[in-house]
C-alpha cells in the first residue's frame, strides 16, 4: 500500500474475521480456517496500536461493504453469500446487519443438504461446506473420478478446475457442477424463504465462475418460493470485506450532533 500522506489522520483499525464474531468486544469465537477460538482480537489490536478497533465477522462486513459500494448499492434487503473454503452469509435487514442471538446469524455452511446429514456432528465446517465450498466440489470430484477409474482420480484437483473442464465439455465435470447448483439452489431457497431479501450477491472463490451457476440457480427456483430475490455476482470480490471494515471504523469514530427543530 501507498503510505499515508503527510497531515492524514490514522481514524482506526477495521477487521472482517472468518468466523464467529462476537462485535462488541471484538472476540472471535471460532474460527475453523485459522483454528482461533475465544481470540480476544479486538483487544489484541487496541494494546499493540493504541487506536479505535472495529472487529465484525467478514461476511457481515462484506455486506456492508456490498451495500455501500457494489451491484447491490443501496440495497436494504440484502444477503450476501460467500461461497470458497467455507460458505456463509452476511445479512443486512432495513439497511441494518441481523447478528443474530448469539451472533452466529448466516452460518448457513450448516444447513443440511438432506436429512441424511442428521445426527452427525460438524464441529468445524459444516454439512453444506463439505458438498458446495471449494474443497467440498473437489473432493466430490475425486470420489467420482475414482468410482469411473478416470485417469484424473488422485491428481491435485481444485474447484476452479472442476469449473474449467465442465466448459470444455468434460461430462463428468459437468455432473459435479450440476450438483453443486442444486445444493447452493437449496440454500438459496432456505435463505429466500426465511428472509424474502431483495438480492442475494454471491461472492468468494466459487462465485468467480457465476456464469456457470446463477442462471441455472434461477430456472431451479422458479416456483419453488414465493419471491425469487435477485441474484447478482459481487463486482467487489475480496474489497467487499475491506470497503465494509472501512465502513464499521468512520461510522465508528465520527461524533453525531443532533439538533432538535
Amino acid at each position: 500500500a501507498a503510505p499515508r500522506r503527510a497531515g492524514q489522520r490514522l481514524r482506526g483499525i477495521g477487521v472482517g474475521a472468518p468466523g464467529v464474531t462476537l462485535s462488541g468486544p471484538g472476540v472471535v469465537v471460532w474460527a475453523p480456517g485459522l483454528g482461533w477460538r475465544d481470540l480476544p482480537l479486538k483487544r489484541l489490536l487496541t494494546e499493540r496500536f493504541g487506536l479505535p478497533v472495529c472487529v465484525e465477522n467478514d461476511l457481515n462486513a462484506a455486506a456492508l461493504g456490498e451495500y455501500g459500494f457494489g451491484v447491490a448499492r443501496g440495497t436494504p434487503n440484502l444477503v450476501c453469500l460467500s461461497i470458497g473454503t467455507g460458505i456463509g452469509a452476511g445479512i443486512l435487514i432495513a439497511g441494518k446487519l441481523y447478528r443474530g442471538h448469539n451472533q452466529g446469524a448466516g452460518e448457513v455452511g450448516y444447513l443440511l443438504p438432506d436429512p441424511g446429514y442428521l445426527g452427525r456432528r460438524y464441529d468445524e465446517f459444516g454439512a453444506l461446506e463439505g458438498a458446495a465450498s471449494g474443497p467440498g466440489i473437489a473432493a466430490r470430484a475425486q470420489r467420482l473420478l475414482a468410482a469411473e477409474g478416470h485417469a484424473l482420480a488422485g491428481q491435485p484437483l481444485t474447484a476452479e478446475d472442476v469449473f474449467r473442464l465442465a466448459r470444455e465439455g468434460e461430462a463428468w465435470a459437468q455432473r459435479i457442477v450440476g450438483e453443486t447448483v442444486d445444493y447452493l439452489s437449496q440454500a438459496i431457497a432456505a435463505i429466500s424463504a426465511l428472509l424474502d431479501p431483495e438480492a442475494i450477491v454471491l461472492g468468494g472463490g466459487v462465485a468467480r465462475s457465476a456464469d456457470l451457476l446463477i442462471e441455472p440457480i434461477r430456472v431451479r427456483l422458479d416456483g419453488v418460493v414465493p419471491f425469487v430475490p435477485r441474484i447478482l455476482a459481487s463486482d467487489l470480490g475480496p474489497q467487499a470485506v475491506v470497503l465494509g471494515a472501512i465502513m464499521l471504523v468512520l461510522d465508528a469514530t465520527t461524533g453525531y450532533v443532533l439538533i432538535n427543530p
